[in-house]
């Protein structure tokens, strides 16, 4: 064998075995909900594991195979640790992933395509609309994420109304003015689970097809953090 190839040889596959401890990051689906969790905000292992359902244990299992692929990283709070992505090229590669799945795999497609169904009347509004609607003072915004995602940062002038909490907050929410609920993105289902309670009460809303992200990459403003927090 030619000493160079074998150079050669032993460089790709030392390259590609590095490559490859990504790929194995990212090949467990409760990894995949986790750094979707982190991407929205930052979280301690026990809020991670109530929201997803995992127990502690296991949440603190895939966080640090996570963080040996530098994805995510930690602070101390107290004595305890607070998880969250090790940067914004994090964040921008979730989407990218999201989207080609989107575009590559025909089960996701028809996935999000069935679930949006389920809400007979959930129309969605797009984010241009939304925006030219918002300066023209016709529309009141709900955001149905969890309180810590909407300190992370929200759409600007969004009222916090976490999910479980709409149905015992609805005389707090405008009748003069169009509601818009949103949550996490296209890949998120709360904003149709929050239209739905507001119709089975009598509420009309509309949900938003974007999510925070969506409405920044769009070039929008967000309020409650500075882009580069995003």
């Amino acid at each position: 064998m030619h000493p160079d190839f074998q150079v050669l040889s032993s460089y790709k596959e030392r390259l590609f075995g590095q490559l490859g401890l990504l790929g194995r990051a990212l090949a467990s689906p409760r990894r995949l909900e986790l750094l979707d969790l982190l991407c929205q905000a930052e979280r301690s292992v026990d809020e991670l594991a109530r929201e997803s359902g995992l127990s502690a244990s296991n949440v603190s299992q895939h966080l640090r195979v996570l963080k040996e692929c530098h994805l995510v990283e930690f602070t101390r709070d107290g004595l305890h640790a607070r998880y969250h992505i090790a940067d914004a090229a994090v964040a921008a590669f979730w989407t990218q992933y999201r989207e080609l799945a989107f575009s590559r795999l025909a089960e996701v497609r028809e996935l999000l395509r069935a679930q949006h169904a389920l809400g007979e009347g959930t129309e969605a509004i797009a984010a241009e609309d939304l925006k030219q609607r918002m300066a023209a003072g016709e529309v009141c915004l709900i955001d149905v994420r969890s309180e810590a995602e909407y300190r992370a940062g929200h759409l600007p002038g969004a009222i916090s109304m976490p999910l479980a909490q709409l149905a015992d907050r609805l005389a707090e929410l405008p009748r003069d003015r169009e509601l818009v609920a949103y949550c996490r993105g296209p890949f998120c289902i709360l904003a149709d689970e929050a239209v739905r309670t507001l119709g089975e009460r009598g509420v009309p809303a509309r949900r938003l097809a974007a999510g925070p992200r969506e409405w920044q990459d769009r070039g929008f403003p967000l309020d409650g953090a500075p882009p580069a927090a995003r």
